[in-house]
């Protein structure tokens, strides 16, 4: 990602239109309160599918889409959030790579694009849910579900590391963030953890 000159106050622009660049912005909060929710009422609606037969496979699908979704922070945050790095000449890859990722590196401490907004990210989360319905039938619920969770947990996180005091058990990812922010932009690309880099070798220097 091409970096722009770090802004450690203020708020940048994505759009001129005043109305349309409020969508794109959402404190933590009703985020996570909105996607909580979500999670869990598909969860219960997948129950509800299954006559209210519980058992340990929901529950089990829960825990593999919160595994899943910190492949998937990973994933996307690595090869979509910096899309402008593998397509250094086109405009629309610049553009999109600023949208999604590249004002927050502008604009670090800025909380207000911490989390993705909910109008964006049901939709999101409704196409994926659709996906893996597809494979998964009534249980793509119980997936989804922890997946959502998973999202909920990185935006907590990401959010509490990039506050003035970071807690202390935080303190680790914080440095493994800030070496992404300040120094290594191609390299820590997890957020929630470093499991990932490590596997995929983009972990920075020591």
């Amino acid at each position: 990602m091409t970096q722009k000159e770090i802004k450690e106050s203020g708020q940048g622009k994505i759009f001129d239109h005043k109305v349309l660049d409020r969508f794109t912005k959402t404190t933590p909060q009703i985020a996570w309160i909105v996607y909580s929710i979500t999670a869990i009422a598909i969860f219960i609606f997948g129950v509800y599918l299954r006559n209210w037969a519980i058992g340990i496979t929901p529950f089990l699908l829960m825990f593999l889409g919160i595994v899943f979704w910190s492949f998937y922070e990973y994933i996307h945050h690595r090869y979509l959030n910096h899309l402008d790095e593998y397509f250094p000449n086109s405009r629309i890859a610049a553009r999109f790579a600023y949208i999604v990722h590249g004002i927050h590196h502008e604009y670090p401490r800025d909380l207000q694009r911490l989390a993705f907004p909910p109008i964006f990210g049901l939709l999101i989360f409704t196409f994926y849910t659709s996906l893996v319905y597809i494979l998964l039938n009534v249980d793509a619920f119980f997936f989804m579900a922890g997946y959502i969770i998973g999202y909920v947990c990185y935006s907590v996180i990401h959010v509490s590391i990039h506050k003035t005091n970071v807690p202390k058990f935080l303190k680790h990812l914080y440095r493994h963030h800030a070496i992404h922010h300040y120094k290594y932009p191609d390299k820590a690309f997890g957020v929630s953890t470093t499991f990932w880099d490590r596997v995929f070798r983009t972990m920075p220097p020591e």
